[in-house]
């Protein structure tokens, strides 16, 4: 499967706004971000475009998928299960995508940030209604748990990555069993529940002209 390699920091760059691709780091002097806010490249400090609609929903588009990390192929198949299903594109788009089992790892704060959560998911150290998944893609559903395996729990990244972010608590659609290491979906969440910066109906016009 095609995976991102290069620099995170520059997709920041390049949106021009801070992602947080790489957890505890973004929060400090070491942001790239916070020292070079400029566009990436030899001309990124001169560089003025002046953007038009397309370009508005371009960015839109590119900041989601930076964002989850996930690829062009598989964006646009989320998108068109989303324009199929029942109720708001935009946001059964976003929902899907919350849905992600690297991205749950992450938001119950097993890993640092979507990319070690999407490696943890990979090496099976994580089950899905006491049953393995190694697929980060996976889906989960309402009333799904996600718990760490027993022969997992002495990672130090998931002991690191839970204490910093001890006492900040977790989304009202999830529910954490810290001292378990485990966690449930109570719930699909809603628009309100999906804290990204992201105009969802933008990407909803890209794709449907």
């Amino acid at each position: 499967m095609a995976v991102y390699h290069d620099a995170r920091c520059r997709l920041c760059r390049r949106e021009g706004t801070k992602l947080f691709l790489k957890g505890a780091r973004c929060f400090t002097d070491k942001c790239a971000f916070e020292r070079r806010g400029y566009a990436p490249g030899e001309h990124g400090k001169s560089r003025r475009i002046k953007e038009t609609n397309y370009g508005q929903q371009l960015r839109e588009k590119q900041k989601a998928r930076r964002i989850y990390g996930v690829l062009e192929r598989q964006f646009r198949h989320y998108f068109a299960k989303a324009s199929t299903a029942k109720g708001v594109t935009g946001e059964a788009l976003l929902q899907m995508l919350e849905r992600r089992l690297d991205n749950i790892v992450f938001r119950f704060g097993f890993a640092p940030s979507r990319s070690a959560a999407r490696q943890l998911v990979r090496h099976g150290h994580f089950q899905v209604n006491g049953r393995r998944v190694d697929v980060p893609s996976f889906l989960v559903r309402a009333g799904d748990e996600v718990k760490l395996r027993d022969r997992s729990k002495t990672l130090t990244v998931v002991a690191s990555a839970l204490e910093a972010r001890k006492g900040q608590g977790v989304a009202e659609w999830m529910d954490l069993n810290a001292e378990q290491l485990s966690g449930r979906i109570l719930n699909i969440p809603t628009r309100a529940n999906i804290p990204v910066p992201i105009n969802e109906q933008l990407i909803v016009e890209l794709y449907s002209k």
